[in-house]
């Protein structure tokens, strides 16, 4: 330990990164000269933290994401800036990889109370424009296409899951004070990152790249441990999953560095990662084109009889939520083999069906 802070019993400890500790447990990583790592809470099981990058020179100072607006991951944010010798005040910037509220919400938040300025992928604008829309549901593009790929059951489980839960974030969805576009942007005085689109994830969503440092701020774009979602966003996208394989080959087209996840622990090498997530991609297409040439019809059919999960979870046994993830990245899977031409797509009746 370097130094620590301790406010209302709770103590944040400055540490090496060295992945002695589980990612999530709260504290202040040093990952590289000038470039802290802080976990922030969520409010679910599922993914347990976000990290938060802190990027400073002693003087000025720049995040990589800015967590979900909750109380928690505000205090726990302030104090891991004390344990470097900042404060909230003191954050010049916010760059935010994606429009998700884990990435998103408490930069807005904490603009209005500081005026730090918040700047966000440009691509983000159609789903940041619906997020903010009072007469909008936040996943009506969801529901949409889960209707369209014949997952009834799936759209009533999300009806029992949210059951008459009421939008309280509306307010937190403004727009940021600047939209990325690819390129090389200055951060601090002498340092800059180049600003890469990664669309998949998000349509707009982007990586940083630290070409001097060696280092890549990955989003949920590459991810250690999990595959990240593909096209979960207000505004969906014709063919995210191609969009996102298009993506990993841009970042493994770039020299190797090491990987800054938003989830899970900084990791040696973006390129082995990136080549096992386009590995099983191309593993979950053969699997999934195999379903209907065996002689399954639709996406929720075919995203029954697969496992899920790292522990090979039947759709049914997973909340909601996840149910929808799946069958959704199952439609991504089987709409990007039909516009290859390996399967056959037809709506009928409102519902899409694939063929060999």
């Amino acid at each position: 330990m370097v130094k620590g802070t301790r406010d209302k019993g709770v103590a944040v400890e400055l540490l090496e990164d060295d992945n002695t500790r589980h990612w999530a447990e709260p504290g202040v990583y040093a990952v590289a000269p000038g470039v802290y790592r802080i976990p922030l809470p969520l409010p679910h099981d599922a993914l347990r933290a976000v990290n938060v990058y802190a990027i400073t020179d002693g003087s000025e100072l720049a995040l990589i994401d800015s967590g979900w607006a909750l109380d928690e991951a505000r205090e726990l944010l302030s104090l891991g800036l004390k344990a470097i010798g900042a404060d909230l005040a003191d954050i010049g910037q916010f760059l935010v990889t994606h429009v998700h509220r884990d990435h998103y919400t408490q930069a807005v938040a904490l603009r209005r109370e500081f005026g730090s300025k918040v700047a966000l992928g440009e691509h983000e604008e159609p789903s940041l424009a619906l997020a903010a829309d009072p007469e909008v549901f936040g996943m009506n593009g969801q529901i949409e296409l889960l209707r369209l790929h014949d997952a009834q059951p799936v759209i009533e489980e999300l009806g029992r899951f949210f059951g008459d839960a009421k939008r309280t974030d509306l307010d937190l969805w403004e727009y940021p004070d600047e939209w990325l576009a690819p390129g090389r942007r200055s951060v601090l005085p002498g340092r800059e990152l180049d600003v890469i689109h990664t669309p998949g994830h998000t349509a707009g969503h982007v990586v940083f790249d630290d070409g001097a440092a060696g280092l890549l701020f990955t989003g949920d774009h590459v991810l250690p441990h999990i595959t990240p979602s593909i096209g979960f966003q207000p505004e969906p996208t014709a063919l995210p999953l191609r969009d996102y394989i298009g993506s990993l080959k841009v970042v493994r087209a770039l020299p190797d560095r090491r990987m800054l996840p938003a989830h899970g622990a900084v990791s040696p090498s973006v390129h082995a990662r990136a080549d096992a997530l386009l590995e099983h991609h191309r593993d979950r297409l053969e699997k999934m084109g195999g379903k209907i040439l065996a002689g399954a019809s639709t996406a929720y059919e075919v995203a029954l009889s697969l496992g899920w999960t790292r522990h090979e979870r039947k759709l049914g046994d997973m909340d909601a939520f996840n149910q929808m993830l799946a069958v959704l990245e199952t439609a991504a899977h089987l709409d990007l083999l039909a516009a290859d031409g390996r399967l056959r797509s037809s709506d009928v009746d409102g519902v899409r069906h694939y063929s060999a």
